[in-house]
């Protein structure tokens, strides 16, 4: 036993001495980098006009060090950023519950109350004018600040007053800040039951939630689906890949590309798939994880895609969190398509090509993808006719599947859907 023991000490001595080793090579190597950092650091601190604080001298080298790279998608987060940057992707933060946009005249409108949130409780109502924020005037913040302003806390109290309609006399709310959990899917069913999904944003949580609604829009009858994500920025990798699998039986959904080289499957479709037909909208807002899922459905013939070229981002980043809450994401791989095309930089190119104009009164995009699917189901009826003609030997009155339908027991299998990591 004791053999044993002076054994095990000898080999961690081992280990600790070449660690050492190489950081000893490694600083005689980078001796002259280090002692730049170094000059440059005592310079500031001792000859810079103003005081600057050693923390501060730290993020600006950490944060330099990600700049040096000159890469737009990697960058170094303070705290703050890093925790906006988790609220984004998990689709939910602390707040009041409004969507606003920006008036013709610079005003702060609220274009809807979220359901259920603070503001919508409240009675804020779609089209009232931010006027007061807390004890800030609205016309003295930009649109970001804002909304960084009437973001906090939950639990945390904020005043917001605003005008509506012709009245002169301001309306306050004293509103109670919640974590708000931002929609990221919407859906309708329109005329001849096809389907309309809006998907907004990939968080951690859309595969889930379009699950959902692919349920409710099934039990609302709909024989064909359009998938919307013109202005989709991306998101959760993910959750792409899961909405993929929904729609597609087999093989691989996105194909990843590390720092070597080596490229490999990053997820793979079940057999478990809808079957129904699909146009998807797309336009230059249409980017990273909105063309993983447009790229996988057009390579598998899954879809039609409808619209403008993509944006054409096919690089994936990493987040990492640092110890004191500071956080980096950096670019550590790329994807392509399933048939290992690479987008980046190119976009991904419409089936049909519609390009609306400042003139249009309605959704051209919208308008064409439902007249493509009305026709593509009034052809599955014709020919479903014609096929019940020349099969003689069909029962009279026996139950019929409608065109188009996706298969119920597809949603019966999977309750709360299919997903692959």
């Amino acid at each position: 036993m004791r053999k044993i023991f002076k054994q095990i000490i000898y080999i961690v001595t081992f280990i600790c001495y070449c660690v050492t080793a190489l950081v000893f090579v490694g600083y005689i190597k980078n001796t002259e980098e280090i002692n730049r950092i170094f000059q440059v650091g005592t310079y500031i601190k001792t000859q810079y006009l103003h005081d600057a604080t050693t923390e501060q001298l730290f993020e600006g080298a950490a944060r330099g060090m990600v700049d040096s790279l000159e890469d737009p998608y990697s960058v170094f987060l303070d705290e703050k950023e890093y925790d906006d940057l988790q609220n984004y992707i998990e689709a939910s933060f602390g707040g009041i519950g409004i969507y606003l946009e920006i008036s013709k005249n610079n005003e702060l409108i609220v274009s809807a109350p979220i359901e259920g949130t603070p503001a919508y409780r409240a009675g804020i109502k779609p089209g009232d004018i931010i006027i007061k924020i807390d004890n800030t005037f609205a016309s003295e913040l930009s649109y970001d600040d804002a909304i960084s302003l009437m973001r906090g806390k939950p639990g945390s109290q904020v005043k917001v007053g605003v005008l509506r309609g012709n009245e002169t006399e301001l309306r306050e709310f004293a509103l109670i800040r919640e974590i708000i959990d931002v929609p990221t899917v919407e859906h309708n069913i329109m005329d001849n039951h096809i389907g309309y999904l809006r998907i907004k944003l990939f968080a951690t949580n859309t595969d889930e939630s379009v699950w959902q609604h692919l349920r409710q829009m099934h039990k609302g009858g709909i024989k064909a689906l359009i998938i919307d994500l013109r202005d989709n920025p991306g998101g959760d990798l993910d959750a792409a890949v899961n909405i993929a699998n929904y729609f597609i039986a087999e093989g691989p959904l996105v194909y990843i590309v590390d720092r070597s080289g080596k490229t490999k499957a990053y997820a793979s479709a079940d057999t478990n798939a809808l079957e129904i037909p699909l146009v998807v909208l797309v336009n230059v807002g249409s980017a990273s994880a909105s063309e993983v899922l447009s790229g996988a459905l057009r390579d598998y013939e899954a879809a039609i895609l409808i619209g403008e070229k993509t944006f054409g981002k096919g690089i994936v980043q990493g987040v990492f969190n640092l110890e004191n809450g500071e956080g980096i994401k950096l670019t550590t791989s790329k994807y392509l398509t399933p048939n290992k095309i690479d987008i980046h930089g190119r976009g991904i190119e419409p089936h049909i090509a519609v390009f609306p104009s400042n003139e249009d009164t309605i959704d051209i995009q919208l308008k064409t993808a439902y007249e493509y699917l009305k026709a593509a189901l009034d052809m599955d009826v014709m020919n479903e006719a014609d096929s019940n003609k020349a099969e003689s030997d069909l029962t009279v009155g026996a139950e019929q599947t409608d065109p188009g339908a996706p298969d119920s027991e597809v949603f019966d299998s999977n309750e709360n859907g299919s997903g692959n990591g």
